[in-house]
């Protein structure tokens, strides 16, 4: 195969048509060498992956076993896991694929279980029921995992992906013509589809903020625009990573997307990267003669000049080698694995960040979150006498849900403290009403959850948090500082729970929900020591 890499063009074709077996090619000659994808190289790249007699003469003898789309989760046991076994099992029990965390929070927050973890489980919806939770589960939610077969939703753009197994990511976008290739290097647009909802991390990187019709009514529309799917967007500020020209995965490590993910509850927990990883890592460094055996194909990709000597970074939480960070002794590069170059990593200032022993639990997110995607009203209505497809059963079935919400923002995120004890921004994970047939009424429900918005910029002023009731999870609103300690005065609305609409807690200690087991908003203790705090003017 050598030979044939070397000479490529008719040669190579030739050869390659020898080697796989002719039948194959016979028919599908335009599925010959017209791509750089390594997967080609094998001894049979058409019976490899597609699982066909290649030897075969006529059909259908060749065509017995075929698997036409190799790399569906349905098929990749057989498809991919004779070379990628470790990474199937893993895809197979990750979070992308079961859905865990999406399943148990719904759950959870519709009052079916009393913790937000469990043994939901969305892979080949085998476990869902019919339960208000799960109808949801099924009518909207359960699009997004893997074990879907790749389709689309809407439109034929990147964003209305979904699904796709191992093809949801690794499938060439750039293939116009030939046989379909498969890559390592990931682009944005394969993340776009799934993560662009919910949390939408993936518009917020952009700096793309999803707005209600109400936005077209400014006087300055300048700023609005529609997503190919139709959901209408106000640009603002980018990730400063974006600015940099950084694609998701110059920060995320095959282990915290591919895993294994299996012993997570949640994928903020299966999340390996931090932002000290890069910005101020202490780990002990490691050469090439330490690389982890299960990263051994990324020594190869290394976009840099390797010796014995080289060293590099690896991750607080899991080891894993920054293989595309070039250490120096003036200073840390970072090699862009889609975009190329590189750009200087700046380190962590003693200076803006002073061990004082006050901010000792903030996580980097606390402070240097421009803004996150807010809704601060919801209600959802499951309507038996009208159809929707049922993600689960793959088929248009009786009932629907429908929503309708208001009272969206995108501003700075309120506070409040993670499972772990750490200050992280928050958002309202569901501030909503749920009607259903089988409940005995319409129930509401209001819960925060925590969340990293990816929108970084330098930094936050003391007053954005020590002076800002929005900050602190008050909500909007008057906060005064009177005769027996500090008041305010909200102004939004009071729900039937007491709080103001937009509310997490309040100074007297009442306080909503949250999706994160001892996930909590901050006590009335912690909001005075807060308020209390002499900052700089």
């Amino acid at each position: 195969m050598k030979a044939l890499i070397l000479f490529g063009g008719l040669v190579g074709a030739l050869l390659l048509a020898v080697s796989a077996g002719a039948d194959c090619l016979a028919c599908h000659e335009e599925h010959a060498l017209r791509s750089s994808d390594p997967h080609f190289g094998l001894s049979e790249p058409c019976a490899s992956c597609h699982l066909a007699d290649s030897r075969a003469t006529e059909l259908p003898a060749g065509h017995a076993g075929l698997i036409a789309s190799p790399g569906q989760l349905a098929d990749a046991d057989r498809a991919c896991a004779g070379c990628h076994t470790e990474e199937v099992i893993h895809v197979l029990s990750g979070l992308m694929h079961t859905g865990r965390g999406m399943v148990n929070v719904t759950r959870f927050t519709f009052g079916e279980q009393p913790y937000p973890e469990g043994l939901g489980d969305l892979s080949l919806g085998a476990r869902l029921g019919d339960s208000p939770a799960d109808s949801l589960l099924r009518k909207r939610c359960a699009s997004c995992h893997l074990g879907q077969p790749r389709h689309q939703i809407g439109t034929d753009h990147p964003i209305g992906s979904r699904g796709g197994g191992c093809l949801a990511c690794h499938l060439e976008m750039d293939t116009v013509d030939g046989h379909p290739a498969l890559t390592r290097r990931v682009r944005d647009e394969s993340c776009v589809g799934c993560h662009s909802r919910s949390g939408r991390i993936a518009l917020s990187y952009a700096g793309l903020a999803e707005v209600d019709d109400d936005a077209l009514h400014r006087p300055d529309t300048s700023r609005l625009g529609y997503l190919p799917d139709g959901r209408l967007v106000e640009q603002l500020a980018a990730d400063l990573h974006h600015g940099a020209g950084l694609s998701c995965i110059d920060c995320h490590t095959k282990r915290d997307v591919m895993g294994p993910t299996s012993g997570f509850a949640h994928g903020s927990d299966a999340v390996d990267i931090q932002c000290q990883d890069c910005h101020a890592n202490q780990q002990a460094r490691i050469t090439a003669e330490d690389w982890p055996r299960d990263l051994a194909g990324l020594l190869d990709a290394i976009p840099f000049r390797v010796t014995s000597r080289t060293e590099f970074l690896v991750t607080e939480r899991r080891g894993t080698p920054l293989w595309h960070i070039e250490v120096g002794p003036g200073g840390n590069w970072l090699h862009r694995k889609i975009l190329g170059g590189r750009v200087r990593i700046p380190p962590m200032s003693v200076t803006h960040h002073p061990d004082d022993g006050h901010h000792d639990r903030l996580a980097c997110s606390a402070c240097h979150s421009g803004w996150a995607p807010q809704c601060y009203g919801c209600h959802m209505q499951y309507d038996p006498d009208q159809e929707q497809w049922d993600h689960a059963r793959r088929a248009v079935t009786a009932g629907a849900w429908i929503d309708d919400r208001w009272g969206i923002r995108n501003a700075q995120p309120p506070l409040g403290i993670d499972g772990h004890g750490r200050v992280v921004p928050f958002v309202p994970g569901m501030i909503r009403s749920i009607d259903h047939p089988d409940l005995a009424g319409p129930r509401f429900r209001r819960f925060f959850a925590p969340i990293a918005p990816h929108t970084t910029i330098r930094g936050l002023d003391c007053a954005a948090c020590h002076r800002s009731p929005e900050a602190l999870g008050l909500g909007q609103g008057q906060l005064s500082r009177g005769a027996n300690g500090w008041e305010f005065q909200p102004s939004q609305p009071l729900l039937e729970d007491g709080l103001p609409e937009d509310a997490w807690v309040t100074l007297d200690g009442r306080s909503g929900e949250t999706t994160r087991r001892n996930a909590r908003g901050f006590s009335p203790e912690e909001l005075a020591r807060i308020l209390d705090a002499v900052i700089p003017d």
